[in-house]
């Protein structure tokens, strides 16, 4: 296990970059499997998740050639389904949660796949039903076999008809469009995810020779058609990144300019944080955020305390949650935390109270903070890291924080950020990794 120290209260200065988008990667290189032809991808992040899924591809017969830093070559003309039965292919998809996303290339491309139940964060209840209530809407037939913890999902054929999603699942919509590509007739899905990463997606298979309309609204009309060819598509920059990025610099207090963001699909992201009282300037499509030494909570227009909530794009995304939690630690003012997806990914405010925060947890889903408006500086902990997400929120935390700190675990933050240590190293942040 590795870990970071953190000699923390240190301002930053200077430029850094975003990598390209973790979610929409997970899916964009599933979709390779629908294809026989080449498909070259650029701005692919070097992380754990996205190596995995790559592995896991190589391993089902995917021919992967690394072009240049970020760029790839991906050709699925090989695939050997029988893979998918192995005790190997379980425990390579076992252990990442995009595993899920191969399901809907392998169904409409095969007929078949199969997925053991997948891993990934621990931030509470992630159920698959969309996913499957898609598949079985499709004409796909669902089984789950408990003796091997493992989805099969099969159809001789796939037709097309209209779905109503349960819930506006970005992985449920992404599996399920990727399924209807190559269905006969036409699929309309309402209540689908519209996020960033989700139009992303639909392009890039238009692009392959789909037939996709509505794309970056929430109903998707495709019409399904009996091939897909190759194409070249580039990821978004990670807004996660960007929102990260715009947190650390507050808290530490810094002048730093995040380059290159594809502002137009950040969507309220900024808004959100402009809230917390944090100045921001856009220079081209980069973001300038000058040193603050404090930012002020606004409030609503009637007085009442700022509440933060995540929803289902355009909303504020949840994965940006924890972020803005630990930078209302530092505010001048209060304020409400909703996290209203996931029941278990604010319990690491332990963490934070125990380096001096003012926060008290309501209930799984909400959390008040009274900001100290940096009268009352975080000190230097020892903690793990217990997901993605938090596991960053932290590492600000440490880098405003006074003294040292330690965080464990730092796997998990590594699934989701790019060589953040160096890149944080480039700002003149003190940090170091311990293996």
């Amino acid at each position: 296990m590795s870990s970071f120290e953190i000699i923390g209260g240190k301002k930053l200065k200077g430029e850094i970059t975003p990598q390209g988008a973790k979610n929409e990667a997970l899916q964009v290189i599933s979709a390779v499997l629908l294809t026989s032809e080449e498909v070259i991808m650029d701005n692919i992040p070097d992380i754990r998740d996205v190596n995995k899924l790559i592995e896991l591809l190589i391993f089902l017969g995917v021919k992967v050639k690394k072009l240049s830093t970020g760029k790839y070559s991906f050709k699925a003309d090989n695939i050997d389904v029988n893979i998918l039965k192995t005790e190997q292919y379980s425990n390579l998809a076992g252990v990442l949660r995009g595993s899920v996303m191969v399901v809907g290339p392998l169904l409409a491309r095969f007929k078949e796949a199969y997925i053991p139940t997948p891993g990934g964060d621990k931030i509470g209840r992630r159920r698959l039903d969309t996913h499957f209530i898609g598949f079985e809407k499709l004409g796909a037939e669902v089984v789950y076999h408990k003796d091997t913890a493992c989805y099969s999902v099969t159809a001789d054929k796939l037709k097309g008809c209209y779905m109503l999603l349960d819930e506006a699942s970005v992985t449920g919509t992404a599996n399920i469009v990727m399924a209807a590509v190559k269905a006969e007739g036409t699929t309309t899905i309402f209540n689908a995810a519209c996020e960033p990463y989700i139009f992303q997606l639909c392009t890039m298979l238009n692009n392959m020779g789909a037939k996709i309309t509505g794309v970056g609204s929430n109903l998707l009309t495709i019409e399904g058609v009996s091939e897909l060819g190759g194409c070249e598509h580039r990821l978004l920059p990670d807004m996660i990144e960007v929102g990260s990025f715009i947190g650390l610099a507050a808290m530490t207090g810094s002048d730093i300019t995040i380059k290159d963001v594809n502002y137009k699909q950040l969507g309220i992201i900024p808004e959100v944080f402009k809230r917390l009282g944090i100045k921001m300037e856009l220079i081209g499509d980069d973001i300038h955020i000058p040193e603050q030494d404090i930012y002020e909570v606004e409030r609503f227009m009637d007085g009442s305390i700022m509440t933060i909530a995540d929803s289902p794009w355009p909303g504020f995304t949840p994965d940006l949650i924890s972020i803005a939690l630990v930078v209302a630690t530092q505010a001048k003012g209060s304020v409400l935390i909703h996290q209203k997806m996931f029941e278990s990914r604010l319990f690491f405010v332990d963490k934070l109270i125990d380096m001096g925060a003012q926060i008290i947890l309501c209930d799984p889903h909400r959390a008040t903070v009274i900001g100290s408006a940096k009268s009352y500086q975080l000190r230097g902990v020892k903690m793990t890291s217990p997901d993605i997400r938090a596991g960053v929120a932290l590492l600000i935390a440490a880098l405003s924080a006074k003294g040292t700190s330690t965080i464990d675990n730092i796997e998990q933050i590594d699934r989701g950020y790019q060589k953040i240590d160096e890149r944080l190293r480039a700002l003149g942040a003190e940090i170091r990794r311990i293996e």
